[in-house]
């Protein structure tokens, strides 16, 4: 679950975020913490829970992305970076430092939003995630946060190295960190994603992650 941490650092060092907000709002501003609201708000809902009993996960992961792209009045990019923050399975980061551990919050609505929304994030996104109750939520963050940095940043590939660079750096910087393989692929199709949005701009999350079958079987992960 920690996995993300360097890629979050990286994605807040690249934008400019007000201080962070202790409460939603009841009318929801079109920028980024209107967006984390909305879509934490919505993921929290008895409306998604109902969807959720007649969709598969992937197709809940479309429903969201479309939800994000709407709010945002079709900018893409505006969607991809309130998606990272708002499918976290996680509220703070954990610093390894010289003298112990920092806890640093990140963006996030309030506790009882946040728990009902990580209960209802779509966890089963590829067809071997785990079978328990937390499955493969953190992949999500994974998969928009590289969807943003490559949608936005081509130059000199930086979405791929900085995905390299987050999983092979975090072991020695953060608590709890490791380097996953599924990760790096999650990376791979999140820029994946953000390729088709350039050509097909109604192109949907569920079309790039399905192809993790395919990097599968080829790579033997």
């Amino acid at each position: 679950m920690q996995t993300l941490n360097k890629l979050l650092l990286v994605i807040l060092l690249l934008i400019v975020i007000t201080p962070i907000h202790s409460l939603s709002q009841k009318k929801y501003e079109k920028d980024f913490y209107g967006g984390l609201f909305f879509l934490s708000d919505y993921i929290a809902s008895n409306e998604f829970l109902s969807i959720k009993k007649t969709t598969t996960d992937l197709e809940q992961v479309d429903i969201i992305y479309s939800k994000a792209v709407n709010f945002f009045e079709g900018d893409i990019s505006e969607a991809l970076l309130c998606l990272t923050f708002s499918c976290l399975p996680f509220n703070k980061i954990d610093f390894n430092l010289l003298f112990g551990i920092v806890k640093v919050p990140l963006p996030s609505p309030p506790k009882i939003v946040f728990q009902k929304r990580l209960e209802n994030l779509p966890k089963n996104i590829y067809f071997n995630s785990p079978r328990t109750n937390f499955g493969d939520k953190d992949k999500l963050s994974h998969f928009f946060g590289n969807a943003f940095l490559r949608y936005n940043i081509s130059m000199f590939n930086f979405s791929k190295f900085m995905g390299i660079f987050v999983e092979k750096t975090e072991e020695s910087f953060f608590a709890n960190g490791e380097l996953d393989r599924r990760d790096i692929m999650t990376n791979h199709l999140g820029e994946l994603f953000a390729e088709m949005l350039k050509l097909y701009p109604d192109a949907k999350p569920s079309k790039a992650l399905l192809v993790y079958q395919i990097f599968y079987f080829r790579e033997g992960l």
